[in-house]
């Protein structure tokens, strides 16, 4: 059996509210990727690298940058990249204003599957997430991120 020492185990209210972030944590990344896989062979992830390249300045970031932006170490980041780029949805080359870096720019073939892709995707963000909820959880939900985030990072939050 293990020592807890000082720190009581979760029961009650406190394990009930983690297990009920637990399975959303779980189960919410493959149902946000389920009708962007069947409909644009897209994973959520790979949606978020078309969306920070979409937004970028010239469409275009550091890979350094971009796996800031998708909170990813640099080899998952590439693998995700090097599969966007197999079909011709993203460009690297090296920074010409710093040769060791490499910058990822979004084609236009890239935009225009992030266009097709993008309401679709919102679709199912408010059908998950967003239309389950009154307007008072939707501000407790970001307020409640917005802690949980602090306590995991002192990295600035993502905004749009």
């Amino acid at each position: 059996m293990t020592d807890t020492g000082d720190h009581a185990l979760l029961a009650g209210d406190d394990l009930e509210t983690w297990a009920g972030l637990a399975t959303v944590l779980e189960w919410l990344p493959p149902a946000l990727d389920a009708d962007l896989l069947r409909d644009f062979d897209l994973t959520h992830f790979e949606y978020g690298i078309l969306y920070a390249l979409a937004h970028a300045k010239e469409q275009q970031l550091r890979m350094s940058e971009l796996a800031a932006f998708a909170n990813s170490s640099l080899s998952r980041l590439s693998r995700a990249v090097s599969r966007l780029e197999s079909r011709g949805w993203v460009e690297r080359a090296r920074d010409p204003g710093d040769g060791r870096s490499i910058r990822a720019t979004l084609t236009e073939a890239g935009r225009h599957v992030f266009e097709e892709a993008t309401p679709q995707h919102e679709q199912t963000v408010r059908r998950l997430v967003l239309d389950p909820l009154t307007a008072a959880q939707k501000r407790q939900l970001r307020a409640i991120t917005e802690r949980i985030r602090r306590a995991v990072t002192d990295a600035p939050a993502w905004r749009p």
